[in-house]
């Protein structure tokens, strides 16, 4: 009998051990769940964090309470292969949310953003071996490979010069599919074509703004920096998946975009010259909708640059497209104003007289009276012209200033907002002196060459990028979907910019940028019921490691963000104050700044 209690004792003994080792095990199944599935989850919104006991800081309708005593700890770090997600351009998404889109009307390249419930909510990662970017002007030739570790494009463009491997970086010889001994030459051609003042594309600073479609590593945009001219360049995550990742690791303002089914994010009377070297762009399909898109886009007189074989060569299939897309330059009021080897140049009229002109019935249309050439947030694109403004059409062009004196003149399309000059003077004043105390608030941490690539997450008229117009930087300015009207003021000045809508991701690479400025953004984007974190894990996605954020706004909002830096890993270093009221000022605000860990 003794053996059996014995037995009996082992037995008891060996079953505590399997419960306790199970209760161990279910504890660490937990915390795993608990650590990945964040990771998964959708976002936590501020309302999830709201204490009714806190202050307010919401106005009139708009209330919301801010919890006094919720700090979160860290955000979870995404896996790896997330190194490069961009959350509106991600096939993965696509497949899994089964969208039903039309590939030839290249429905698939537009923005198509997750729901709530499929965004990350993680901490975007760099790559392995990730550097401190090159600095720029050096950065235009050059870049480390370990930032972007894609060498396909060196060999599938290798004879084009787009960029060639070279040891443990990537070099840009500057060349491109059409100007393979590079882009200063082929600029300074399209300068003599012209006729322009000493081969200068600028043509004493009456070309401005440009806009580079299907810009691969944008080196046309790159050398057009030198002649005082500013390209958006333009191009969408297709087979050359990393071009404009590269273009903005160089420090060339560019963009993911694509010529689909929507508008352009830009206003009407945005660029001077449209550009189109070899961009394997089908100009003909649905009665010629795209290339009615450039016509909206370019201003009174502006210039369209097409570098392709349809302009030269002599194959029957490229004649009959040569003679269509003639025919539809014509029907458009288009007229070439110069023709040369595999270059064709043609030149938008200056007011409506030809359009008058026209027989009753010629395709394209007008465009109908109702329709606000201006609205460019998910607006479908139309198959019209889009007619000039009374004012416009009188006096046969734009009215604008040649570079750089229309930085700081009022632009007329002040009138179509209700601004008045003075208001506008006044802003442009205010933002030089905003941007003096930034700086002096940095002042122990930077140096001359710190920034490139800056984004203004809430432009208004621009008067931060005008500000920063004599350093070596570039500046994206985003304008919010709610103040849509105001880009075009961003445009006539002289900048670039896009409308976006900050409940969304962004349309770049993780990384792209050195300094992001919001003002007011929080403020703005509480009235539209969106999330802070969602927004603040987006500026982490966007901001290069060591880069800096810029936040003004209300205080009790720069307190609450305060309680996130070191989750966000934003806490290598901060400095924040409280700025002297001016006209733009609301309530009670701060001013904090923050760079991010490497």
């Amino acid at each position: 009998m003794k053996p059996r209690k014995e037995e009996s004792r082992g037995f008891g003994l060996s079953q505590k051990l399997f419960s306790y080792l199970l209760i161990a095990s279910v504890i660490c199944l937990s915390l795993l769940c608990l650590f990945y599935g964040t990771t998964f989850a959708p976002s936590l919104r501020r309302s999830d964090h709201y204490d009714p006991t806190s202050h307010v800081i919401g106005e009139g309708g708009g209330r919301a309470l801010l919890a006094s005593n919720v700090t979160v700890s860290s955000f979870p770090v995404c896996d790896k292969r997330l190194s490069e997600l961009i959350p509106c351009s991600d096939r993965n998404l696509r497949y899994q949310m089964r969208l039903k889109l039309n590939l030839s009307l290249m429905e698939h390249y537009e923005r198509h953003c997750p729901y709530q419930s499929r965004r990350y909510n993680c901490l975007i990662p760099p790559p392995s071996g990730y550097k401190v970017p090159i600095r720029w002007p050096a950065s235009r030739d050059e870049v480390w490979k370990a930032n972007i570790p894609h060498t396909h494009l060196a060999s599938e463009k290798s004879d084009q010069r787009w960029m060639v491997v070279n040891g443990d970086k990537i070099n840009f010889p500057g060349g491109g599919t059409h100007f393979h001994f590079g882009a200063d030459k082929y600029i300074m051609q399209i300068a003599q074509m012209l006729w322009f003042p000493k081969d200068k594309l600028n043509n004493k600073g009456s070309i401005r703004t440009v806009l580079d479609i299907g810009c691969g590593v944008a080196s046309f945009g790159a050398y057009l920096l030198s002649h005082d001219i500013l390209a958006m360049s333009l191009a969408p995550n297709d087979v050359h998946e990393n071009q404009i990742q590269f273009a903005l690791e160089r420090g060339i303002p560019s963009t993911l975009g694509v010529l689909g089914t929507r508008r352009l994010p830009y206003p009407s009377r945005s660029f001077e010259m449209a550009h189109c070297s070899r961009c394997r762009i089908d100009w003909l399909q649905r009665d010629g909708i795209l290339m009615l898109e450039l016509d909206r886009v370019l201003r009174p007189g502006g210039y369209f640059v097409y570098s392709s074989p349809e302009a030269y060569a002599l194959d029957e299939k490229n004649r009959r497209i040569w003679a269509e897309m003639s025919d539809l330059a014509k029907r458009m009021c288009w007229e070439i104003a110069s023709k040369q080897d595999q270059t064709v140049i043609w030149v938008k009229p200056l007011n409506n007289e030809c359009y008058l002109k026209r027989n009753i019935g010629t395709l394209p249309p007008i465009c109908y009276q109702g329709d606000d050439p201006d609205a460019a947030w998910n607006v479908p694109m139309r198959a019209c012209i889009t007619p000039y403004s009374k004012r416009v059409d009188r006096e046969m062009g734009s009215e604008l200033l040649p570079w750089p004196r229309r930085l700081t003149a009022p632009p007329p399309r002040l009138e179509e907002l209700g601004i008045s000059s003075d208001k506008f003077l006044k802003d442009n004043d205010i933002w030089h002196s905003r941007r003096i105390k930034y700086w002096k608030q940095m002042s122990p941490e930077i140096q001359k060459n710190s920034f490139r690539n800056i984004m203004d997450m809430n432009a208004n008229f621009g008067g931060f990028a005008a500000s920063l117009v004599h350093m070596n930087v570039w500046v994206m300015n985003v304008v919010p979907v709610n103040k849509s009207n105001n880009l075009k003021i961003v445009y006539d000045r002289g900048l670039i910019g896009t409308v976006h809508d900050w409940c969304e991701a962004f349309s770049t690479y993780p990384r792209t940028y050195d300094l992001l400025h919001a003002w007011m953004l929080f403020s703005e984007i509480e009235k539209q019921g969106c999330s802070f974190e969602d927004l603040l894990l987006e500026m982490d996605r966007i901001l290069r490691p060591l880069g800096y954020v810029i936040i003004r706004d209300k205080a009790p909002i720069i307190d609450y963000i305060k309680k996130l830096l070191k989750a966000l890993r934003w806490d290598d270093w901060s400095s924040e104050v409280i700025p002297k009221r001016d006209l733009l000022s609301s309530g009670e605000e701060k001013v904090m700044i923050v760079r991010k860990k490497l």
